[in-house]
């Protein structure tokens, strides 16, 4: 294996050119704009950013697009890049200032970089252990937009610590932010003191701003170390290198590995696996490829781990697939026409649909009245308490798969869902001091929409996909936090009983007010029924700041009975 050197300048030429290319083994671009961030400061202060593995061959490897644009590759041999694809695609987005294609949808990654930043590192980075970058949060992968709870200034004493921000309109305004593509365009400083208002020389921001420009250009001479792959290796040795480099490493999922496994056995598969991942996301369901894999192996094999994924022979995995699909397309339709989930958004675990895909399949897509109507509350059952988000996820969806592979029945489903929680009815001890990433908050979406609820102000009934900021739903503190600050903790301020679902617009209207301001007269108004439909007691002595847990209690109650009713009735 060779080494080499190549500045990040270079690299990105490469894949300007087509120079550089992805081979189909490669998991697609996944990174959020915070970790492009934290990329670039990384690279800003000098700190390591690990290796570049590369292949060069001339043998015809099957590819996939890189999510930024490429030239058509104008040599005989082809360099492909093994480890490093993120880190290099987010580069390349960043310094040609060209917008990165994300399952399917492009979008830029702007970045801000503040020419006022403190000379010593002053935020720690926060790693998610269990974080996942397929869960795009710059995507509104959130089931619902919360209200501002930070106040501007609280939020700008924040930034003005950070080197580099995800963009923002108002903080675009500020003269000592500048975009970074916008800097790595030019090697004149002028436009960027001169909106600064930097005037001269004599202006002490001077030397300062322009050292700092000069320091973030000077990322593109960033040099990273490659080791390169000898030419002689085959497409299987290079598969298995990039395996157990990654194995290794931790670096990517089990999902990723039996990709590049499943690829490299059966060629050009990926486009297979992406085009029925967009017919999926057509109909509202934007799905991991993970998850599809998932489901591969579980029509494979019977169970939904990855580690005998290399034993699979193509003719397996072709009949595999089409089964899975099958399936899939059985469990969306399950969800949407008896279950009423029309969004992954609403799902606590995407591992559901596994499930139900298998079931179906067994059953030959030939359900009795009796099998849908159990079907319908073990899923629904499984999805509020959160089935498959306790302990080892696999280890759970495997046991579902196992009853139904051994030809068990949805009572046997129901049983073994009742081993895990002790009882399924939702109890109002259940809700206390759960907030809204709660599998119940998701379920409480659910009840409320199928009775009824509407926006207090347009009348809309809630949903999830509404057009305009104005009527964009999000979940409503109905005693506001700000009320409750310095009376109760932001745990109690964040009770899932505290939540109600109202339209954006409505939301800004009500901002600080207390309830015994602002919902009394909406009541007069309107009636109590739209309030009954989120559960919401109107009585005047419950709505008073020091009556505030008695709210959360007798709330409490009315949400599970609703939540109870709703589990429990005839689809």
């Amino acid at each position: 294996m060779a080494k080499a050197e190549a500045s990040v300048e270079e690299l990105v030429s490469m894949i300007e050119r087509g120079e550089l290319r992805l081979p189909e083994m490669q998991r697609q671009y996944v990174w959020r704009s915070t970790r492009v961030r934290d990329l670039l400061d990384s690279l800003y202060r000098g700190y390591p950013s690990g290796a570049i593995l590369l292949w060069e061959t001339d043998e015809a490897v099957p590819l996939q697009d890189f999510a930024v644009s490429q030239s058509t590759n104008p040599y005989q041999s082809t360099r492909l890049l093994l480890d490093g694809q993120q880190r290099l695609t987010s580069l390349s987005a960043v310094i040609r200032g060209e917008p990165v294609s994300v399952r399917g949808r492009r979008r830029p990654i702007d970045l801000l970089f503040n020419l006022e930043h403190p000379d010593q590192l002053a935020v720690v980075t926060e790693v998610e252990e269990n974080g996942d970058d397929e869960d795009d949060a710059d995507d509104d992968s959130e089931l619902i937009g919360d209200e501002t709870d930070s106040t501007e200034d609280e939020l700008l004493k924040r930034f003005n610590k950070m080197t580099f921000v995800v963009a923002t309109r108002k903080l675009e305004q500020l003269p000592h932010w500048v975009k970074v593509s916008e800097v790595f365009k030019t090697d004149n400083d002028a436009p960027f003191l001169k909106r600064a208002g930097i005037s001269g020389f004599d202006d002490p921001r001077y030397e300062k701003y322009s050292q700092r420009l000069a320091r973030l250009r000077g990322i593109r001479k960033y040099v990273y170390r490659m080791d390169v792959l000898e030419r002689t290796l085959s497409y299987d040795e290079v598969t298995e290198i990039f395996v157990r480099v990654n194995s290794l490493g931790a670096k990517l999922r089990s999902s990723d590995l039996a990709l590049a496994q499943i690829t490299a056995k059966w060629r050009h598969s990926l486009q297979t696996f992406q085009d029925f991942q967009k017919a999926c996301a057509k109909t509202g369901f934007d799905l991991d490829l993970g998850l599809h894999l998932k489901n591969l192996m579980a029509f494979a094999t019977g169970q939904s781990r990855f580690q005998i994924v290399g034993s699979l022979n193509v003719e397996k995995l072709q009949k595999a697939w089409k089964e899975a699909c099958d399936g899939m397309e059985f469990a969306l339709n399950f969800l949407r026409s008896n279950l009423g989930i029309d969004s992954p958004a609403l799902l606590s675990s995407p591992f559901l649909l596994v499930v139900l895909a298998y079931f179906g399949h067994s059953r030959n897509y030939a359900l009795s009245n009796d099998e849908a109507r159990q079907l319908r509350y073990w899923a629904l059952a499984a999805n509020a308490k959160g089935r498959f988000s306790r302990g080892s996820s696999e280890t759970i969806l495997d046991q579902d798969l196992a009853i139904i592979r051994n030809g068990g029945g949805v009572n046997e489903l129901i049983d073994r869902l009742r081993l895990q929680f002790g009882h399924l009815e939702i109890t109002p001890e259940e809700l206390e001091g759960r907030n809204q990433r709660s599998a119940l908050f998701k379920t409480m979406f659910l009840a409320f929409r199928a009775a009824g609820a509407k926006d207090w102000r347009s009348h809309l009934a809630i949903a999830l996909d509404h057009s305009g900021s104005q009527h964009r739903l999000q979940f409503h503190h109905i005693f506001p936090k700000a009320l409750l600050r310095g009376s109760y903790t932001p745990r109690e301020a964040d009770d899932i009983a505290n939540l109600a679902f109202i339209g954006g617009k409505t939301n800004r209207a009500i901002s600080d007010k207390a309830p015994v301001t602002y919902l009394l007269p909406l009541v007069a108004q309107h009636g109590a029924a739209p309030f009954a439909a989120q559960c919401i007691p109107v009585e005047e002595e419950l709505l008073a700041l020091d009556h505030y847990k008695a709210f959360l209690q007798e709330r409490r109650k009315r949400i599970a009975a609703a939540l109870n009713a709703f589990i429990h009735a005839v689809a």
